[in-house]
């Protein structure tokens, strides 16, 4: 069993950035897939990037270029860079693990898709990232 914390949401104004932070307890980090979703009350939870097993990247079109996912083995940590955050980006963010070979999905085709969500095991408790215009 794994354990996911994440830290680093907050608001801030158009234009600004955040960085979050998951932490993960209880087992080896490079063996596991990681993810970054959003869900807005009300709506299915969506995927924003992921970072497979060999560091490879994937993000929905409508944060690349502006958000960047990013791991730290030695620290069992899994970063998202958030800049020129827009109000659409305002959402509770979560880190997601799993043990899949290969590595689900989080987005399709640069599309966030609600199923992607059901190949992730672990889920942290979440943290909003609120933008005001």
């Amino acid at each position: 069993q794994i354990q996911l914390v994440e830290s680093g949401g907050g608001s801030v104004q158009t234009g600004g950035s955040l960085r979050l932070t998951c932490v993960v307890f209880g087992d080896p980090y490079s063996s596991i897939c990681m993810a970054w979703f959003r869900q807005a009350p009300g709506n299915e939870r969506e995927g924003v990037a992921r970072i497979d097993r060999d560091g490879t990247t994937s993000y929905t079109d409508s944060v690349k270029g502006r958000f960047a996912i990013s791991k730290d083995d030695v620290n069992n940590t899994l970063y998202l860079q958030m800049n020129t955050l827009q109000p659409a980006d305002t959402d509770m963010y979560y880190c997601a693990a799993s043990y899949r070979v290969p590595c689900p999905p989080a987005v399709v085709n640069g599309m966030p898709r609600p199923e992607m969500a059901d190949g992730y095991n672990y889920w942290g408790q979440g943290t909003q990232v609120t933008v005001s215009s």
